[in-house]
């Protein structure tokens, strides 16, 4: 790494250190940590606002920057006394430099992802937790290189078993395009996300997951490895959690992908029943 970019990492790292002192509160109760074991569960009743940021670099061809900031919030609807349908939304915004050869800097809104979830609202006999829905890919990006131009949509699903502190899990979803600019190339991509965390009594949660995609017309994998630790406090009434990680790139495409490691900076507002 770049001394500049090593200030960058180190910069984010003390800014989420310092978050984590400063927002630090007593909570160790089992309902805090059950609080802050439902952020693991991608279908928990439980309305939350995750702003997740992303920092990459050598991304694309022209072996640039992107800062990327997803808003994701998760919001649940009971829909009999059995089911819930599960609205998990993921709207980017983008900024990047150097990313595409001669097109310089690159801000503004990226495609969005929205999954739908339905899921039983009590876990299966065996403990586990499962949800299936549709997946859409809406071209919502505010520039032609921030986003595919393309409409798409397919199958989505998540599964996971939560035993005392530790959640186990993995959710995946296909996306194919319908529609959209003919020009642009074609969206056949696989998602897979598994997943392991370990919250304690005192509400921090270890986090190691992945987050890949293959694209199955170039035949390539982005498999970033993530680790991340995050806390549960509150402001006032108001619950939330905080924290960060590092990200490393296992494997990404040549002319596209980002290489070596990331930062991840995570707050997320929670709206329990």
């Amino acid at each position: 790494m770049g001394g500049a970019t090593t200030q960058r990492l180190v910069s984010f790292h003390t800014a989420a250190v310092t978050c984590l002192v400063f927002t630090y509160s007593p909570m160790s109760s089992a309902d805090d940590q059950e609080l802050a074991k439902k952020l693991s569960n991608p279908v928990a009743s439980l309305i939350s606002v995750p702003f997740q940021l992303n920092y990459d670099e050598d991304v694309g061809a022209g072996n640039g920057e992107r800062f990327q900031l997803n808003i994701q919030p998760v919001i649940p609807f009971g829909i009999s006394k059995d089911w819930n349908l599960i609205s998990r939304t993921i709207f980017p915004i983008v900024s990047q430099n150097d990313v595409v050869p001669s097109e310089g800097s690159q801000f503004g809104t990226g495609d969005t992802v929205q999954s739908l979830f339905f899921s039983p609202k009590a876990p299966t006999a065996s403990g586990l937790i499962w949800g299936v829905g549709p997946v859409f890919l809406l071209p919502t990006a505010s520039e032609n290189t921030l986003g595919s131009e393309k409409w798409g949509a397919g199958p989505t699903g998540v599964v996971l078993r939560q035993s005392g502190p530790w959640t186990v899990g993995m959710l995946a979803n296909h996306i194919w395009d319908y529609a959209g600019d003919s020009h642009r190339n074609d969206i056949n991509s696989t998602f897979l996300q598994p997943f392991t965390s370990y919250t304690t009594p005192a509400a921090w949660t270890y986090t190691v997951n992945s987050e890949s995609t293959y694209d199955w017309e170039a035949n390539q994998w982005s498999a970033p490895v993530n680790f991340q630790i995050t806390k549960l406090t509150s402001l006032g009434s108001q619950p939330f959690s905080v924290g960060g990680g590092l990200r490393y790139w296992v494997e990404s495409p040549d002319d596209s992908g980002p290489d070596g490691w990331g930062v991840r900076l995570i707050a997320t507002l929670l709206f329990p029943e």
